[in-house]
């Protein structure tokens, strides 16, 4: 047994090898606080003692470095079992065990009750009993802490399902004819999805109308804050909103609900008719989208006409005018968030880039690769290049139409 201080009228013992509990006990009696030094020795516990008189003084000495309070309950500054909750509330990972008198043992359940590990009757107490108990609480208190390490990790699973299904919704496309495919990787930093949100829908007039978006930061705020814009978007389509009056107002749901007058959102929204060959393509500070010809080469859609991200101009400040793009009989888009562009190459400083981007895209494309096979080998290919998992959230989706292939809606 070891004490960084000296006991009531004890010295130092020699140190031992191995890594003793760390013990702080808590008690104003010094014939007392001698006599649980003398039994733990007598036992030949393997532990290092702190002395504090006053719970206040404990509060001043605990640290993670402790393995178990053992508590007088009857000192001065302790009314109650207020001495034991400041201590709890100290130290809400230390175990706690408490010492009690002969005459009032029923404190002692009323401790367990109130967060202690156990309690001991000063009385009744030898060497070997104390130093069971403590070992006790510890490991009850580890036990504890594990198993609500374990119910945390249950339910912040359960917060991610159920933003998963929010963010990443089943497409409402039957009877559109297209086929779709879509993926979503979480930056490597962080247990819960970001603000990445996507959705594609077929209104009553077969026009299909295809979104994808970022909510700046990360976190279950932003990710809940994409949740909702994204369920706006599909309610306002399917009421019949469509181009600007669609963007204008899901402004309005995202100053509403942000936090902050920090937070924007960047959107790309595609609007294909019923049969047509072309598409309305609308921007607000979002990549645009890459157009994948039958035969020759990826190419980005034209931006010229981009609008800013939703809530960086208040109120009307921002325009978002109609891009058309032609599309053909035969055609592929690939929708992105910008952590697809932003990985870096190699071991430099160089962003992959839209660029990049496109190039490694064509590769895929000449190696036979389509649909969820093209988005995963594509994303594994950003990521080896990247060196290691990528740091933003990603969300990627392909929408197209093949006259005699088959209709996908893999999420």
């Amino acid at each position: 047994m070891r004490h960084d201080t000296p006991g009531p009228g004890v010295g130092a013992a020699p140190a031992v090898p191995s890594a003793p509990l760390s013990l702080l006990l808590v008690e104003d009696d010094a014939g007392d606080a001698f006599l649980v030094e003398e039994l733990l020795a007598e036992a030949g516990t393997d532990v290092r003692i702190r002395w504090a008189k006053s719970v206040r003084e404990a509060a001043r000495l605990l640290n993670p470095s402790v393995d178990c309070v053992l508590l007088d309950l009857g000192l001065p500054d302790s009314a109650g079992l207020d001495g034991l909750r400041r201590l709890i509330e100290a130290a809400p990972g230390t175990a706690v065990l408490v010492l009690t008198g002969m005459s009032d043992a029923h404190r002692g359940a009323a401790a367990v009750a109130a967060g202690a590990q156990d309690y001991l009757v000063k009385q009744e107490v030898d060497g070997s009993l104390l130093t069971r108990s403590i070992q006790y609480a510890v490991e009850r208190k580890r036990a504890d802490e594990s198993q609500r390490r374990l119910v945390e990790s249950e339910l912040r699973g359960q917060e991610n399902a159920r933003l998963e299904r929010g963010l990443l919704p089943t497409p409402l496309l039957e009877g559109s004819g297209l086929h779709f495919a879509s993926r979503y990787r979480p930056g490597r930093s962080r247990a819960l999805l970001g603000g990445d949100f996507y959705d594609a829908v077929r209104d009553a007039d077969g026009t299909v109308h295809v979104m994808i978006g970022d909510v700046c930061g990360h976190g279950p705020d932003e990710a809940a804050l994409g949740v909702l814009l994204r369920i706006a978007w599909r309610t306002l389509v399917l009421a019949g909103l469509t181009g600007r009056r669609l963007l204008r107002t899901l402004q309005q749901v995202l100053e509403h609900e942000r936090d902050t007058e920090e937070i924007f959102a960047t959107l790309c929204m595609v609007e294909i008719p019923a049969g047509a060959g072309s598409a309305g393509l609308h921007l607000a500070g979002h990549p645009a989208p890459v157009a994948i010809p039958r035969q020759g080469a990826p190419a980005l859609l034209p931006a010229d006409g981009a609008g800013p991200a939703l809530g960086l101009l208040p109120g009307d400040g921002g325009d978002w005018p109609r891009i058309d793009v032609r599309l053909g009989e035969e055609w592929q888009l690939l929708l992105y968030t910008d952590g697809l562009i932003e990985g870096r190459v190699g071991r430099g400083s160089a962003r992959l880039g839209e660029d990049g981007m496109i190039d490694l895209l064509g590769r895929q494309l000449a190696a036979g690769h389509a649909g969820q096979a093209l988005i995963d080998r594509t994303l594994a290919e950003v990521e080896r290049l990247n060196g290691d998992a990528l740091t933003d959230d990603v969300a990627v989706l392909l929408l197209g139409r093949r006259p005699d292939g088959p209709v996908a809606g893999a999420r």
